[in-house]
C-alpha cells in the first residue's frame, strides 16, 4: 500500500519536465510545439500525483499546479 501511495517517482520526473520548460523557454526560434508536449507531461505527473496522494493539502496544491499550467499552454499556443 505504501508504495503504491508513493509520488517520489513521479515528484523527480516532474522536477525533469520543469527544467526541460525552463530550458525551452530560454530557446529563441520555434518552441511552441516543444512547450506544448512538454506542458502535456507535467500534467500527466501532476494526475498522476493527484491520484495516488490521499492528502488534502497535495490536491489543493495539485489543482493551483494545474491552474497555472493552463496559463502556460494558452501562452504556450501563442509562440511560434
Amino acid at each position: 500500500m505504501a508504495e503504491r501511495l508513493d509520488v517520489a517517482e513521479e515528484l523527480v520526473r516532474l522536477d525533469t519536465h520543469l527544467g526541460h520548460l525552463r530550458q525551452l523557454l530560454g530557446e529563441a526560434g520555434a518552441v511552441g510545439r516543444k512547450l506544448d508536449f512538454v506542458i502535456q507531461e507535467v500534467g500527466r505527473e501532476l494526475n498522476t500525483i493527484a491520484s495516488k496522494a490521499q492528502d488534502a493539502g497535495v490536491s489543493t496544491l495539485v489543482i493551483d499546479a494545474k491552474a497555472e499550467l493552463e496559463k502556460l499552454r494558452e501562452q504556450a499556443q501563442n509562440v511560434e
